[in-house]
């Protein structure tokens, strides 16, 4: 039974291992900027290199201990530091490092730049400082104040990752430090009315139409609701007096006569109304009277005294 439960467990923690790791693959080198002279400033108000990191995953990923580097034979140059919340990474969102080679200045400024003019390889590895997660060479030819990013937000390109890159000049295609790289700025149902419906007519007749409609369908539901209820309270109030309704009860009633119906008819009225109406309220009054033994009758003279 031992065993058993120590199998179980051990195989629990090697499935959450397996799904740790997935995690942890699914974080992608997203954008990147060599030489930043007037395009983002960091927390310190400055201007540095940086990389954006992407979760192309539907999970929250921490990317605690695991390595940025731009250095094949050095894959542990800059370990992100454990112990920081904002190192997990929320699903489908970014975060961004700088390349400032000063590491002193919190989590997020890394131990190594980027120079300017040549190539730049930058490597992802794992918590195991062996497992490379993701990696990218920056081309040598990149203007100062653009990005190398993904034309979509983590998307690869397995036979060849480079096809899966883009430079960005900031203006028709944006550079989006912190943000999705493609970023939709205009809306085509908005843009199909405002070619077909200039005057905003069509949109006001089909909005108030789909208004009125559902305001229709509801008081006919309401309606059909109340007519229900009123059926189901007249059948129990008429069960309440009278039973049950049944089918032979209702062809014996339509057979009685109308003599029957008047004889019941007076014998009710005369029982109802055989006595007046008065007034059942009695009232008591106590009659109070001044009593003296002076003018009681018994200490009065009844004879005239003889002499």
């Amino acid at each position: 039974m031992n065993k058993k439960i120590i199998v179980l467990l051990l195989c629990a923690v090697a499935s959450t291992a397996a799904v740790f790791a997935q995690g942890r693959k699914a974080v992608r080198i997203n954008e990147v900027m060599v030489q930043n002279d007037s395009n983002y400033v960091d927390d310190y108000g400055q201007y540095h290199a940086w990389i954006e990191l992407f979760n192309s995953s539907f999970a929250p990923v921490e990317t605690s201990c695991m390595y940025l580097t731009n250095d094949k034979n050095n894959p542990k140059m800059y370990p992100v530091p454990r112990m920081d919340v904002n190192t997990e990474i929320p699903p489908r969102q970014h975060l961004l490092f700088w390349a400032d080679g000063e590491p002193n200045r919190g989590t997020f400024h890394i131990s190594f730049t980027l120079t300017p003019g040549k190539e730049n390889w930058i490597g992802l590895y794992d918590a195991d400082g062996i497992t490379l997660i993701d990696e990218v060479t920056i081309p040598a030819n990149l203007p100062a104040n653009q990005s190398y990013a993904r034309k979509e937000d983590g998307i690869r390109n397995d036979a060849d990752d480079a096809q899966a890159w883009e430079i960005r000049d900031g203006g028709v295609k944006y550079i989006t430090p912190s943000s999705n790289n493609v970023i939709i700025d205009a809306n085509e149902k908005i843009e199909m009315f405002a070619e077909h419906d200039r005057n905003g007519f069509g949109m006001t007749v089909l909005a108030m139409g789909v208004v009125f409609s559902a305001l229709l369908i509801l008081s006919i539901c309401f309606r059909s609701i109340g007519k229900v209820n009123e059926k189901i309270a007249k059948r129990k109030k008429a069960e309440s007096h009278n039973g049950p309704v049944v089918a032979s009860d209702v062809k014996s009633t339509n057979a009685d006569s109308g003599e029957e119906i008047a004889a019941i008819v007076m014998a009710l009225h005369e029982h109802l109304n055989m006595h007046d109406h008065e007034d059942f309220v009695l009232t008591i009054n106590k009659v109070k009277r001044a009593y003296s033994p002076w003018n009681s009758k018994i200490y009065s003279l009844r004879q005239t005294p003889h002499k």
